[in-house]
């Protein structure tokens, strides 16, 4: 209840006339920008070491103890272990005021790297039972080397800020493996947000836009993602004679045409999109054998809360009563998966400003819905949060050409780094000042 009423106190503020903050920032805003400049190649190194020696998720030792060793070095309160291997430490502002997250995810991917860089991965590792390559394919370490340079930051400006900041270094954003649990929902689980911060900023580079370029929107941003299989049990019998047997293949097949018609014909296309894709079917061994059953995967995609709940009870409901039609069985498993990662409305606004602050109203850019999902929703699902994709293809490059994220080609431009560091520490900065204006606004 506290953060609506700031949000709108705020925003109440600066449509009906000059905030208190401007004045009160002027002054930290100057030494923010001489601390950040101080850790603009220190950043590099950073990002350079992480990149070339990845590790993937829940197995993040390594990257966990250089984090460690860099945040015991600034005199941080340091917990680490934390669903697993996460690090969280801890800035007591030198004024009082609320707590504010920031977090930085830390796995890398089972992707052996093709990029010619002097500082490539040549990590491989164990995944599902194969030797794979490991390479920061999604950009993970540059979310770290900011993060540790935001940290440096703000630690030089400590006494001039007027709250807290907990600092989250993450692992297994990309999923736990197999039978194991990890990344936000474990850190949370574990007691991460005992202490409610007020806000979370959390940032992903992606290749889909220009350095310089800062991507996100209000409200729902990216979907939910929650995967499924589908065992259909038949009877085998000779494929001359299907009578004798029930045909789990055209059963199955019967299945997925019935299953797209809940995104197209049973919920409301105007609320929300919402996908349901097969991605495998497996089943049968040669031409003339029905065979006893086949297995189907595949994922759903929502950008609602709700929606999601609703669509997965369909799913089950549609597959089983296909399946009885036909006089098979249908046995659904859902795999709960991550949920939508919402911008909080009023946080977005209150800390627009900010983000074209430090880019550039120019290279603001209003992202699409993207159907891709990130585990930051757990934490925006706790409190107010404000998620935004930072790009790294070098200008002049075609951002729409360019390798994707979790492609052994992606490349991350170095220079990007700078703008992220800016865009975390001010945002911090910024939503202090914003908040002890209310503060004082209420006290007078």
């Amino acid at each position: 209840m506290l953060h609506k009423i700031i949000y709108s106190s705020l925003l109440l503020c600066a449509l009906s006339s000059p905030c208190l903050a401007a004045d009160l920032n002027d002054g930290i805003n100057k030494k923010l920008k001489k601390a950040n400049h101080s850790v603009s190649e220190k950043v590099i190194t950073w990002r350079r070491h992480l990149h070339q020696y990845p590790e993937l998720s829940n197995r993040e030792f390594e990257t966990a103890k250089y984090i460690t060793k860099h945040l015991k070095s600034l005199g941080l309160e340091v917990q680490t272990g934390v669903a697993h291997t996460g690090v969280v430490a801890k800035l007591k502002g030198g004024k009082k005021g609320p707590l504010v997250a920031l977090r930085a995810d830390m796995d890398a991917l089972p992707v052996t790297e093709l990029v010619d860089l002097p500082f490539a991965s040549t990590q491989t590792s164990t995944y599902r039972g194969n030797k794979v390559g490991v390479m920061h394919a999604c950009g993970h370490d540059n979310h770290v080397a900011i993060l540790m340079a935001v940290a440096e930051s703000l630690v030089k400006i400590q006494d001039a800020l007027a709250g807290d900041v907990l600092f989250i270094f993450q692992p297994a954003e990309e999923g736990a493996p197999e039978g194991e649990e990890g990344g936000a929902e474990l850190m949370l689980k574990e007691g991460l947000f005992k202490l409610k911060p007020a806000a979370v900023f959390g940032l992903h580079v992606t290749s889909s836009l220009n350095t310089g370029k800062i991507g996100f929107r209000e409200g729902p941003f990216m979907a939910s993602e929650d995967s499924f299989t589908i065992n259909v049990q038949g009877r085998q019998t000779h494929g001359s004679r299907p009578w004798n047997g029930v045909d789990p293949i055209v059963t199955s097949s019967q299945i997925i045409m019935a299953t797209q018609t809940i995104s197209s014909r049973q919920v409301d296309v105007t609320k929300a999109p919402s996908v349901i894709s097969f991605g495998a079917i497996n089943g049968g061994v040669r031409s003339n054998i029905i065979p006893d059953s086949v297995e189907l995967i595949g994922t759903i995609r929502t950008f609602d809360q709700t929606m999601r709940a609703d669509i997965k009870k369909r799913l089950v409901k549609t597959a089983e009563l296909v399946a009885e039609s036909a006089g098979a069985k249908a046995d659904v498993h859902i795999h709960h998966g991550y949920p939508v990662t919402v911008n909080d409305v009023q946080l977005t606004q209150l800390m627009t400003p900010t983000l074209e602050k430090v880019a550039g109203a120019d290279n603001i850019i209003t992202t699409d819905l993207i159907t891709g999902a990130e585990d930051f929703s757990y934490y925006a699902l706790e409190t107010p949060g404000l998620f935004f994709f930072l790009g790294v293809t070098p200008q002049g490059k075609n951002a729409k050409s360019a390798a994707s994220n979790h492609s052994p080609q992606f490349y991350a431009d170095e220079k990007a780094l700078q703008l992220g560091v800016n865009a975390m520490t001010n945002l911090v900065v910024d939503f202090f000042a914003k908040t002890h204006d209310v503060t004082h606004i209420q006290e007078e």
